[in-house]
């Protein structure tokens, strides 16, 4: 056989064994409602548990992300586009964006995050396996200890205000449990409705004279505009505490909550589950495990505040900014 032949059939079997593996190639789409820290940090951490396991953005595995931009048309524009696609995986970030990927296919599997409680939110029957293609890890938080966070910053609080978006179901959800949890204490909860991000600062001005403290979660209107918020609160001393760590960074007092790192990690473990060969219906949802408490020492003097050696020893970071 001629050198020429040889070389000829040697390259064919390149090419199609680089053809092969380029149509094994693992797909995973990633797609979030919009971008700030906390749903970054999510982000981050799906990525760095798939990198950490082997797939190689670029090199062995496809990796696709979209941001809705807050936008709940765009997030389902873009579940179309990704469930068109056919990916292995789609991990949703936040409520809306698996919400709109949960109305587009029953087929794909889909691993959400950052989502309070998929149940109300209709993306699983139960806390049990779904046996559907849906499955995910929540960022919900006890909020018995996120109202004793509340009363170590302002002791004597009574009136506890909420800025939130009501389109948001897990910001309203949390409203109502908050009404109950407060209530068993002597406290009440004045709500201030923000529907758009332009409307957090007026919010929060609603708020003046009638609350001792303000309370945000991971609410992603709130999120998105948390400057604004924080610019009311110094102004008016009213001392800010939110259940997204990265809030504290951005104006709040403390910050109890999730670390959205690590509950993206936790997701990414998930997907590696399904990329294996588990079906996403026979994964239970799971809760976050990893929790912490930052601290803004310059926000507690801008508010009027002075913290305790208590809460201070507490936390697990403390930022001065």
């Amino acid at each position: 056989m001629s050198k020429s032949i040889i070389k000829l059939i040697m390259l064919l079997s390149l090419s199609f064994t680089t053809f092969i593996s380029f149509a094994e190639q693992k797909y995973v789409a990633i797609t979030a409602i919009v971008e700030h820290p906390a749903l970054d940090n999510v982000r981050k951490g799906v990525e760095d548990e798939l990198k950490d396991n082997g797939y190689i953005s670029g090199e062995n595995f496809k990796l696709q992300f979209q941001s809705a931009q807050g936008s709940s048309a765009n997030a389902a524009q873009i579940a179309k586009q990704f469930v068109a696609s056919k990916p292995d995986v789609i991990v949703g970030i936040a409520t809306p964006s698996t919400q709109a990927l949960v109305a587009t296919t029953k087929l794909i599997p889909i691993v959400f995050t950052a989502v309070t409680d998929p149940v109300a939110a209709k993306l699983t029957p139960s806390w049990e396996a779904s046996k559907t293609n849906v499955t995910g890890v929540s960022d919900a938080l006890p909020l018995e200890t996120q109202i004793d966070m509340m009363l170590k910053i302002r002791p004597n609080a009574k009136n506890i205000g909420y800025v939130y978006s009501p389109s948001e179901i897990n910001s309203t959800i949390v409203l109502k449990q908050l009404q109950i949890a407060l209530a068993k204490r002597g406290m009440t909860i004045i709500a201030a409705p923000a529907q758009r991000t332009s409307d957090i600062s007026t919010a929060a001005q609603s708020l003046k004279g009638k609350v001792d403290l303000i309370y945000t979660t991971t609410d992603n209107n709130v999120v998105s505009a948390y400057e604004a918020l924080a610019k009311v609160a110094n102004e008016s001393k009213i001392p800010l505490v939110a259940s997204d760590p990265d809030s504290a960074e951005r104006g709040a007092i403390a910050a109890l909550g999730m670390s959205y790192y690590d509950l993206g990690r936790q997701a990414g473990k998930i997907v590696i589950r399904i990329l294996n060969g588990e079906k996403p219906g026979d994964i239970p949802p799971q809760v976050g495990n990893i929790t912490q408490l930052t601290i803004n020492t310059k926000a507690a003097e801008r508010q009027g505040v002075t913290l305790s050696d208590d809460v201070l020893k507490s936390a697990a970071k403390i930022v001065e900014k």
